[in-house]
């Protein structure tokens, strides 16, 4: 907590100025793309969106659509096949009249998803996108993330608290400390006890799943405070 994943994604989105260097997509800096151009290209579901309670499923997740219309803003028949899939895919069809409002945080968050599906961008960045969803919406979450990537060549950057799912869900992991990348590599490579005794200030014990010998952390005792 505290060590700079989120302030990294909102860098890589343009969503906070850069103090130095710069954000490239092909070679192409993010900062010589006009707003549209940004948003058919990369997008960011942040950790707590805000939008008012009185707007329905439907309207919330048709906004993904906007980078893709033209100046009078009308929705195509494509933009309303594309919002009606990404309801579908995350399971939110079935409340698309529904206010904000009367839904629970992990309905919200779901809604928040199929936002960022509809945009239909190359490039998602998703901060915690399983926060509030209990564990079987954890999994149907994840497994959509992972078809995203695999069959429709999404590349998705996500930050996540749980390492497991990292391991599982993820071809590369990032590990930050304290505003800093530490490491970086397949969860094989890189989960290891010493690591998670040096970040996490935390005894652990690594196994392996049988089935794809993915690495599964299991938490033993903590240790001492770092300050």
């Amino acid at each position: 907590n505290g060590c700079g994943k989120s302030t990294l994604l909102k860098g890589l989105s343009r969503t906070l100025p850069l103090r130095s260097g710069e954000v490239t997509v092909k070679g192409r800096p993010l900062k010589h793309r006009d707003g549209k151009n940004l948003a058919r290209t990369l997008a960011f579901l942040p950790q707590s969106p805000h939008i008012p309670d009185q707007f329905s499923v439907r309207e919330l997740v048709c906004y993904g659509r906007f980078p893709h219309t033209r100046w009078s803003g009308t929705l195509s028949k494509r933009d309303h096949r594309m919002i009606d899939w990404a309801m579908e895919q995350t399971g939110t069809a079935k409340y698309a009249d529904r206010e904000l409002i009367h839904l629970s945080g992990g309905e919200r968050q779901r809604v928040w998803i199929a936002l960022a599906l509809a945009q239909e961008a190359a490039i998602l960045l998703l901060d915690e996108p399983t926060t509030y969803l209990d564990m079987s919406h954890q999994f149907l979450t994840l497994e959509l993330i992972k078809r995203l990537n695999r069959e429709m060549g999404r590349t998705v950057l996500m930050v996540l608290h749980d390492l497991n799912q990292a391991a599982r869900y993820s071809d590369i992991l990032f590990v930050m400390d304290r505003g800093r990348l530490i490491a970086r590599g397949s969860a094989e490579e890189i989960l290891t006890e010493e690591l998670l005794r040096s970040v996490f200030s935390l005894k652990t014990r690594i196994i392996r799943d049988e089935e794809n010998g993915c690495p599964f952390v299991i938490p033993l005792t903590g240790l001492e405070t770092r300050d």
